[in-house]
């Protein structure tokens, strides 16, 4: 903490216009005090704060500030400060709906008089509490079931952090918190020490092109929400903290608190109170969007590279494919098919239109796909006809009223403003116009931080090309200068961009850019791809009716109601295949849960053990692709044989389990459940779990636990209590009486994944290709505890038209289906209860097996009913049974359970009808 002698010498420098750096422990200013406060005609809080002590460290107070708070749901509370008399820059509220506060001007006339002793108050809801202190003025958010304090922004002497600062640049507020508590999200980074945020590691967040590799450091996303999971005397109970604001910021997490400093936008804050992690994301993608719902072809196996030089390595590529018998879903191009790098073209010698055409109408009959990547920057070329009618139409974000002109992959060009009505229609007349060149199933888009690979106020080199077709693309050629004149290029608080303090437009839009109506770069610079990928989706919305897949780069909160991710340019090392798991499972939290890295690694060359390690875990990530930079040797799957053989395997477990992935897709899409989630998720009482990041679950059953590590040939698992059962071979079990770690067998070609007890999970046969593999039939997977003579198991299965743009029930497309089993009294019964079941009956689903893991006995009569009828001839139907063992190294002991795997085969139960199945086993209650 500064003494009175430093903190005036501060002051004295600041006054003078001297730059300085202040620590993350000292305190500004005196806070602010509420002088008035009322009921708003909507059931909220709006109150004045005035500032206590003026101060210009980091520039003047803002004097008067608008308080609002208010319930919003009984599970949300929202939180708002902004500056009482003018109007601030906030997250756009067409980009982003959601419920606007009162007008400044409705307070700005408020007496100043005080109306309040400093005296704690309470605003109360149905499960949060906000108590507020008025001099100085804190507010703290508390849990109405247990009194439990979630969030507490008073500042003690001994804090290292001080009271509410709010300055047109700089704003800073904290909250104290329990040291054992674990928080999770704050990113886009790569976090080297897992999933949990880590004490005293830095957390930026503001968009930048610089790739993953770089730890700690803000990358291509931005989102500040935080989930806060507590264990206290064994019950657990977690919650979120969302700060909506796109500025930049630093966020200092010290273990027994959390301090924000941010250079712009407002203070709007969003609690929302759980208290299970599921309800948590339920809760916030109700409030930022729900996921996007994702084509069926969309959880197939992608292939992508950056160096198709024609189109005749592409169409290698999908035949070796075949040969090789790995599956493969879709072909994607990255920049090799466009002319010159320029979006919404094709290389006439490349990639001409009729070779295209006739490749795509091939593997279109197939069932496969075709994705291309467009970059957000328009090439400054007036035989361009796309920049043409972007000039005509303004749609480009300007400086000092032109065109801001910039570098990427196609040399100089301009950047759509996204922000403008405008641009979004004319974006979506490009995309029709090339969707009518080529008929393109998705887009890729990429870039969009932004991106820029010069930095400042740039011209157009006379004299010579640019870029002039020899060296590395990315180098810059304009002739550019610094742009540091105004306080948007150079704020007087530096956040700690790209991991060095890097000017805020280093390399990417010069800040004092503006967007429509004067809306400046610096404000709105970490929506830049969100907005993109609202325009991006509106347009493909539009086109032939169909549900659109597209991949950002660039995501902010909200993105994941448009749009998949990819994690950006990962290496092909043994810690970026670790790297990978952490924020695949934080983007699920962040409500994008169609995620995944760039299987064995965009660079460098990996290693034939790697890619093989690399394919048997990202066949189970949600979103499965395999990509490589432009100077890397070729690694498509068949490259390696060894690879080719872990492939079919992973791969081919992963088209068996579509269904499963996609009735998790829908369960995303209606509640935000992650995809690919933590363990705690499920088994939220286990403290083991909280930093676990090594393993993951698919759903709220199925784990998944990879080989991370060069030369090993096992893996160690954490199992929590219960039994689990091998998906690869359903006779192997673990059961595991209290959480603990187990060491498996995994060679070369092996991933363990395992099926947790009382679970349902649909499969089918598996395919080449997802339109093929799900058309076959179907099984059902029970599991009961192992030897349980009593229990439970449940489990859906959704299916519908999925080209439709609307994933949902009750349009005639679709079919929910709700499976049950049971063991009771020696009576074993495992059925169905159907919503909508025309649309499967049409397609003419069927259920061809049923596997019951865990019994403890088999014999007795089956009983089949179809729709409350019984089924007479059952003569076809086979009824078998299969010891479950014990992997070989847990097979000492006496104290092991046994079971029975219990398979009935030939089946020809309608997917679209109710059904039972039910036979006395020799188990007695």
């Amino acid at each position: 903490m500064f003494s009175c002698r430093i903190l005036l010498l501060f002051l004295l420098l600041c006054i003078l216009g001297i730059d300085v750096a202040i620590s993350t422990s000292a305190k500004i200013g005196k806070g602010y005090h509420l002088i008035s406060i009322e009921k708003a005609p909507n059931g909220g809080l709006v109150g004045l704060l005035q500032v206590k002590q003026k101060n210009n460290i980091y520039g003047p107070d803002i004097l008067l500030l608008q308080l609002y708070v208010k319930h919003e749901t009984g599970t949300r509370l929202r939180v708002h400060i902004t500056d009482a008399k003018k109007q601030r820059w906030e997250v756009p509220y067409n980009l982003l709906p959601r419920e606007k506060p009162p007008a400044v001007k409705q307070t700005s006339g408020i007496s100043l008089k005080n109306s309040y002793t400093p005296k704690a108050k309470e605003y109360v809801g149905s499960e949060l509490i906000f108590t507020y202190t008025t001099d100085p003025f804190t507010f703290s958010v508390k849990r109405k079931s247990n009194g439990q304090t979630l969030f507490d922004s008073r500042s003690e002497e001994s804090d290292p952090y001080g009271d509410l600062v709010f300055k047109d640049q700089y704003l800073e507020i904290s909250t104290k918190l329990p040291n054992d508590a674990s928080l999770y999200g704050l990113g886009e980074n790569t976090q080297p020490h897992g999933i949990k945020l880590y004490p005293n590691d830095p957390y930026t967040l503001y968009t930048t092109d610089i790739s993953a590799i770089n730890l700690n450091a803000d990358l291509y996303g931005s989102h500040p929400v935080y989930m806060d999971l507590r264990n206290v005397n064994g019950e657990a109970s977690a919650h979120a903290v969302l700060l909506l604001n796109s500025n930049g910021m630093d966020v200092f997490y010290r273990g027994n608190s959390l301090t924000y400093k941010v250079i712009g936008g407002v203070l709007d804050f969003t609690f929302f109170s759980g208290p299970t992690p599921l309800s948590v994301v339920d809760q916030y993608t109700a409030f930022i969007g729900r996921p996007a719902a994702m084509p069926y072809w969309a959880f197939g196996f992608h292939q992508c590279r950056w160096g198709y030089h024609n189109l005749s390595i592409v169409e290698d590529v999908v035949e070796s494919y075949r040969k090789a018998k790995i599956p493969l879903d879709v072909i994607w191009n990255d920049d090799d098919h466009m002319d010159g790098h320029k979006d919404f073209t094709l290389n006439p010698t490349n990639y001409p239109r009729p070779k295209l055409l006739a490749f795509l109408d091939k593997i279109h009959a197939r069932g496969m796909k075709y994705i291309v990547i467009i970059d957000p920057g328009i090439g400054v070329d007036k035989s361009y006809g796309v920049y043409q009618r972007g000039l005509a139409n303004d749609v480009f974000i300007k400086y000092e009223g032109k065109p801001y002109l910039a570098q990427v992959w196609p040399g100089a060009l301009n950047f759509p403003d996204y922000l403008n009505p405008k641009t979004v229609e004319w974006w979506g007349d490009e995309i029709r116009r090339f969707h009518e060149l080529v008929p393109v199933d998705g887009l890729w888009i990429d870039m969009n931080e932004a991106s820029n690979f010069c930095t400042g106020l740039c011209t157009l080199p006379e004299g010579r090309i640019c870029p002039n077709g020899t060296g590395p693309g990315w180098i810059c050629c304009l002739d550019c200068k610094n742009v540091t004149a105004t306080k948007w290029d150079d704020p007087p608080y530096k956040i700690n961009a790209s991991g060095i303090q890097a000017p805020v437009g280093y390399k990417t839009i010069a800040t004092s850019a503006y967007h429509y109506n004067g809306v400046l770069e610096y404000d709105a610079h970490s929506v830049y791809g969100f907005s993109q990928s609202v325009a991006t989706h509106k347009a493909l919305q539009g086109l032939q009716g169909k549900r659109p897949f597209i991949l950002s780069r660039s995501t902010f909160v909200g993105s994941g109601h448009y749009t998949a991710h990819w994690t950006g340019d990962n290496q092909g090392t043994w810690k970026d295949l670790k790297y990978s798991i952490s924020t695949m499972l934080n983007f699920g939290i962040f409500g994008v849960p169609m995620v995944g890295s760039d299987i064995c690694g965009f660079y460098p060359a990996p290693t034939e053990e790697l890619c093989n390690r690399w394919i048997e875990l990202g066949a189970f990530y949600p979103f499965s692709r395999d990509h490589a930079n432009y100077y890397s040797p070729r690694q498509e799957l068949y490259q390696w044989k060894s690879v080719a053989i872990s492939a079919r395997n992973a791969l081919g477990m992963r088209y068996k389990l579509l269904p499963y992935l996609y009735t998790l897709n829908y369960e995303a899409h209606t509640t935000g459940a992650p995809i690919a989630r933590p363990l705690f998720f499920t088994f939220t009482n286990e403290t083991r779990s909280y930093g676990l990041s090594t393993q993951f679950l698919l759903g709220s059953s199925l784990m998944v636990s990879p080989v991370l590590t060069k030369g090993k040939s096992e893996v160690k698992v954490l199992f929590p209590p219960g039994s689990w059962y091998n998906i690869f071979d359903m006779t192997q079990v673990i059961v595991s009486k209290e959480s603990h770690f187990l060491t498996l067998d995994a060679p070369l070609h092996v991933i363990n994944v395992h099926l947790y007890q009382n679970a349902i999970i649909p499969m089918q046969q598996g395919g080449l290709i997802s339109k093929e593999a799900r058309m076959t039939p179907f099984t059902l997977i029970v599991t009961f505890p192992l030897g349980a003579t009593s229990g439970e198991a449940k489990g859906n299965l959704f299916l519908d038209e999925d080209e439709l743009p609307e994933m949902k029930l009750g349009n005639g497309y679709s079919t929910y289906v709700d499976l049950y089993a049971t063991v009771s009294k020696g009576m074993v019964k495992v059925w169905s209860d159907v919503q909508e079941n025309k649309f499967a009956l049409e397609k003419g689903w069927i259920i061809e097996k049923v596997t019951v893991l865990g019994l403890k006995g088999t014999r007795g009569a089956l009983e089949i009913n179809i729709d409350g009828n019984p089924v007479d001839d059952i003569s076809k139907v086979e009824f078998s049974a299969t010891e479950h063992k014990y992997p070989d190294k847990l097979e000492e002991g006496n104290d092991k359970m046994r079971g029975v795997m219990v398979d009935i085969k030939g089946l020809e139960l309608p997917v679209g009808k109710k059904f039972a199945i039910s036979w006395k086993m020799g188990i007695k209650a």
